[in-house]
């Protein structure tokens, strides 16, 4: 079998020379990210790499050295320890890890998203423009949770997206926006939503050994109406049914800055007896997930499945505990796009989907110009990775 890094037509010229800084929030992902591209570049053959134009095309490693250190009033700066001029220079962020902590005088403060934000404003800001080409690849999208204005509100997710193009960035990498229409903020720079729709059903077959994949025994559901197309996404590859539940909310009392639920409603079909893949962007506390799949159970549905490209699980894992002991899910599928706890890849129902080699190749591919189209648009390989799945040949 040809390696699909090999098929990629990377023959034109690269950008600029090839860097990536992932901040510290990013360290672990952006070490496996260089890792595959230090093994691709090696590996491949280049008519041309020879080339004034393919200089510094193989590296012992693309990782640029930069820090961002913090004084003891809190106050912080960003630092680039190499030269970074004529590069074409990949950012990697997660402003979700609140793992990393700084002292603020005799205190220790656990990292929010505005501290990550500003962390990668200090690193755009220190590049000062030398950079030939600044990619931003922010998994989770910051504030786009805060997306649309529904009354007299700050609208952050469109204010932080003009924030960075206005510094020089040319373009933004996120996964699952929460509504990608945000977008519409910055009309004329590039703007990429990838949905991780490949890495879940892969991660998916290579667990579970006895699915039947037709639409008399599997469905897929959406936990709400704003999730529909994630969900129609994967039954339409997949050939199955699908579902949705909707949110009865009461509008009459606001509980934690928003309107409690009520209760979810099911539209769809029967699923008495069938495996269920519910799919949502993200798990916050984890409690609408778990309700919905609660929902299911009742009206008999056999093994549940919850795929999630962000699992946050604020709240911390002890409901989901719970609720696995009690039967009501089987496994829960989350990428390491985001922060992820030792105790949560421990978990007997937690399925780990690693987005490395991919974020690899979306980088390797851009730094020559070429169309992520494929990589946007994964049917080909879904199609492939279920036809081996029926024939036996997943390990």
């Amino acid at each position: 079998m040809v390696k699909r890094e090999e098929k990629r037509n990377l023959e034109s010229i690269p950008v600029g020379s090839l860097r990536v800084i992932p901040l510290k929030s990013c360290s672990e992902l952006g070490k496996e990210v260089d890792q595959y591209l230090v093994k691709w570049r090696t590996e491949r053959e280049h008519e041309h790499k020879d080339s004034l134009a393919f200089s510094g095309y193989q590296r012992d490693s693309y990782i640029l050295s930069s820090k961002t250190p913090r004084f003891g009033s809190g106050e912080a700066k960003g630092v680039i320890l190499e030269s970074v001029r004529g590069t074409d220079l990949y950012i990697l962020v997660d402003v979700c890890n609140y793992s990393l902590t700084y002292s603020l005088g005799e205190h220790e403060n656990h990292m929010s998203p505005d501290d990550h934000y500003q962390d990668l404003k200090r690193i755009i800001a220190a590049v000062g423009g030398k950079a030939r080409r600044i990619t931003v690849i922010m998994p989770f999208l910051y504030e786009s949770r805060q997306h649309n204005r529904t009354a007299r509100e700050s609208l952050d997710c469109a204010i932080a997206l003009q924030e960075l193009v206005r510094m020089g960035v040319d373009n933004i990498i996120t996964f699952d926006a929460h509504d990608p229409r945000v977008q519409n903020a910055i009309p004329l720079h590039g703007f990429e939503t990838i949905q991780p729709a490949y890495q879940f059903i892969k991660g998916l077959l290579q667990n579970v050994k006895d699915l039947q994949l037709d639409s008399s025994h599997l469905m897929v559901v959406s936990p709400d109406e704003g999730g529909m197309t994630r969900a129609i996404y994967i039954a339409n590859v997949l050939g199955l049914d699908m579902g949705m539940f909707y949110k009865r909310r009461d509008y009459t009392r606001i509980v934690g800055g928003s309107n409690p639920i009520i209760a979810h409603e099911f539209l769809g079909t029967n699923v008495q007896d069938k495996d269920i893949i519910i799919v949502d962007d993200m798990i916050s506390s984890g409690d609408s997930m778990l309700e919905v799949a609660a929902a299911l159970k009742e009206r008999n549905a056999a093994r549940i499945f919850i795929f999630s490209t962000f699992g946050l699980f604020t709240n911390g894992l002890q409901r989901f505990d719970d609720a696995y002991s009690k039967g009501i899910f089987t496994k829960v599928l989350t990428t390491n796009l985001v922060y992820q706890t030792p105790e949560l890849l421990e978990r007997p129902w937690y399925i780990n989907c690693d987005m490395s080699k991919y974020i690899a190749y979306i980088i390797d591919t851009l730094n020559h110009d070429s169309s992520i189209g494929d990589l946007l648009t994964p049917n080909e390989r879904i199609q492939n990775i279920v036809a081996r799945y029926k024939a036996g040949e997943l390990q």
